[in-house]
């Protein structure tokens, strides 16, 4: 098997009881921009995907597998890329910042709902978390239709 990448996650129908499989993951480093009063830490609308020195954002993506989990990731590459194709990955840019950085996780639930037949309240869940240098961190997400859960996992 495969080495894990430093952060990994799953997810877990509670309504079904099984795992949550096929959804697609996005990983992307955010930053806050500077202000002058400190903004309040719910305030999360105004994060970005910061840029790798390649100039393109920090966005990672995957999709869970069939025990509904996120092993490793590959860089994203959007329809708008200027043709550059990344080439890092989650070890490098972990590896070159200092301190702790923050994280979110972007699960596109919607699509999953609807191969089911089922309506959800929440297409997409966004967990933001800090990462402390060295650290490995997995985020499980409990979710169900019109509900969800998180926590730090080992």
């Amino acid at each position: 098997m495969a080495a894990k990448d430093p952060i990994t996650c799953h997810i877990l129908d509670t309504t079904l009881g099984q795992p949550a499989r096929n959804v697609r993951v996005r990983l992307e480093h955010t930053t806050l921009p500077p202000t002058t009063t400190p903004a309040p830490s719910s305030d999360l609308s105004s994060a970005a995907p910061t840029a790798h020195p390649t100039s393109l954002p920090i966005v990672f993506e995957s999709r869970t597998d069939e025990d509904g989990r996120v092993r490793s990731w590959l860089p994203y590459s959007s329809p708008q890329s200027p043709g550059e194709v990344p080439v890092y990955t989650l070890e490098d840019v972990l590896g070159d910042i200092r301190g702790s950085s923050r994280w979110t996780l972007r699960f596109d639930t919607g699509p999953y709902f609807a191969a089911g037949g089922r309506e959800t309240f929440f297409p997409e869940v966004a967990v933001v978390f800090e990462v402390a240098e060295g650290q490995h961190y997995h985020v499980p997400l409990l979710l169900s239709p019109f509900g969800y859960s998180t926590y730090r996992g080992s």
